[in-house]
């Protein structure tokens, strides 16, 4: 299976990687959003664009790494991409696709 069946599917994958990463997750929602994939804050809610739910599984590890690791790095640093680079590989090629993806789903 490569796309999700559901948000719940979703939110418990999402719930996983954040005890894989020791992150507190006070709040979660998918919802629709106009013009990025997600976003977090100091408080620990995270939302996520449900444009996700029809991405590959690959693409959304990507921004759900991404998110969680902003609870403990707030910028996109080197200590940052050593983590995604620990977590998920050799991300950029994700970050890639993803742009691409972006270009579709955020066209005006």
């Amino acid at each position: 299976m490569n796309s999700w069946r559901d948000k719940h599917q979703f939110k418990t994958h999402v719930l996983v990687w954040a005890d894989k990463l020791h992150v507190q997750v006070r709040s979660l929602a998918v919802r629709p959003m106009r013009n990025k994939w997600a976003s977090c804050s100091t408080a620990g809610r995270l939302n996520f664009n449900s444009d996700l739910l029809s991405l590959q599984r690959d693409l959304a590890d990507y921004v759900i790494v991404h998110e969680l690791l902003h609870f403990s790095v707030p910028n996109h640093g080197r200590l940052w991409k050593s983590l995604m680079r620990a977590h998920l590989g050799n991300y950029e090629p994700l970050e890639l696709r993803l742009k691409k993806a972006a270009e579709r789903s955020f066209a005006a």
